[in-house]
């Protein structure tokens, strides 16, 4: 039986008929560009075959009902008039802060909705749970009501959600991968412009295959520190008269970071956030010429460069990066957010095993949770599914 199918008939027995449509978004892993997004900046992630999936029927009477079953609880009933940002800090904080942001967008077709969500996408670990948890909610009530919005739009509308109606400071990247990622491509984003290219990233082909090690130490973007680095990058661009850190040139960054003076926080945020977007650049041309070996190397720069300037590694991770590289990997580094989370490998596939038995037995020996480790393969984006 399918999951469409299960999902469905678990919908009915919570809401007496069945759904309408059932639809799934995908978590995603950033390849390269952390915390550029926010700076206007270039990232590069794929989506992954793990999704949040929902099924979704209308409701005419502004009443929105809630429920999942990764969450102890049974259904939850709001008020669409009630809604209001930071009222809710509960996991319907997310689906709800959708609706709110359809309708404060002028898009008060939308008049309710029964859902019932469920997820494969890991929580706290980097892998954008949230967004794709966003995403579907809004793809779904974009074909329910027939509001004709595309991919980025809705990706636009999420990211509102998050900031505003959650609370955390997120960038676009997460919420437009969910969006927009295709099969076999990883999606070179520009931020600013929201102009995207679908690049070829194949690694079975080439005998190779990126590995995810979730850590199992779980974080949350809207505590104080992802808020801090967010505004740290704000204070850098005021300084150097930049409207973001995106418009500071690679080749101009040790004058920028000599106009910064002894801010030394500052001058690392903005060292990362330039050198970032450059290993974007790189890893781009490097894919587009077949050279894919040779992301390994940008990948481990932008570790060194995530654990020293943005500060936002943890021992687990970096563990696992330098336990990899030591094992035979290619490449690796973490991905997310920071402060736990998950951290990418870069392996030939015949090394792949080897490299997860160095990766937990370096955790046993820490004494650290045993990691949840597998293989990434760049999947669709949101889509319906029944």
């Amino acid at each position: 039986m399918s999951e469409a199918v299960v999902v469905a008939e678990r919908f009915e027995e919570l809401y007496g008929a069945a759904p309408e449509g059932v639809w799934a978004a995908p978590g995603r892993v950033n390849l390269i560009g952390e915390h550029t997004d926010y700076n206007d900046g270039f990232v590069m992630p794929f989506a992954l075959p793990h999704t949040t999936v929902a099924a979704v029927s209308r409701r005419t009477d502004g009443v929105l009902r809630l429920h999942s079953d990764d969450v102890e609880g049974g259904v939850v009933e709001l008020s669409l008039d009630a809604l209001t940002p930071e009222a809710d800090r509960a996991w319907t904080a997310y689906p709800s802060g959708v609706v709110w942001s359809l309708r404060e967008a002028g898009h008060t077709a939308v008049t309710g909705a029964d859902i019932h969500l469920t997820s494969t996408v890991p929580t706290g670990a980097g892998l954008s749970s949230s967004a794709a948890l966003e995403v579907v909610v809004a793809l779904a009530l974009n074909d329910l009501y027939d509001l004709g919005l595309k991919g980025w739009q809705l990706a636009r509308l999420c990211q509102r959600a998050e900031n505003v109606y959650v609370g955390a400071p997120t960038g676009i990247m997460d919420q437009t991968a969910s969006a927009c990622c295709e099969t076999g491509h990883a999606l070179f984003l520009d931020t600013r412009d929201l102009s995207q290219r679908q690049i070829p990233f194949d690694l079975a082909a080439e005998g190779m295959q990126l590995l995810v090690v979730d850590t199992q130490v779980k974080h949350s973007h809207s505590e104080g520190e992802y808020g801090k680095r967010r505004a740290g990058c704000e204070k850098g661009a005021a300084l150097l008269g930049v409207d973001a850190l995106r418009d500071v040139a690679y080749d101009e960054l040790d004058a920028a970071l000599d106009r910064l003076g002894d801010d030394e926080e500052v001058r690392r945020l903005v060292r990362h956030v330039v050198t970032e977007d450059q290993r974007v650049e790189r890893v781009v041309s490097l894919l587009k010429s077949g050279e894919t070996r040779a992301i390994g190397p940008v990948l481990v720069e932008g570790h060194a460069s995530l654990r020293d300037d943005f500060r936002i590694s943890c021992p687990e991770l970096d563990l696992v990066v330098d336990t990899a590289l030591a094992a035979g990997a290619l490449g690796a580094r973490m991905t997310g957010g920071g402060f736990g989370g998950s951290a990418i490998v870069l392996v030939d596939a015949t090394d792949a095993d080897a490299v997860t038995k160095a990766v937990e037995e370096a955790f046993a020996d820490a004494a650290f949770t045993a990691p949840r480790v597998f293989v990434a393969v760049p999947s669709a984006g949101a889509r319906r599914v029944s």
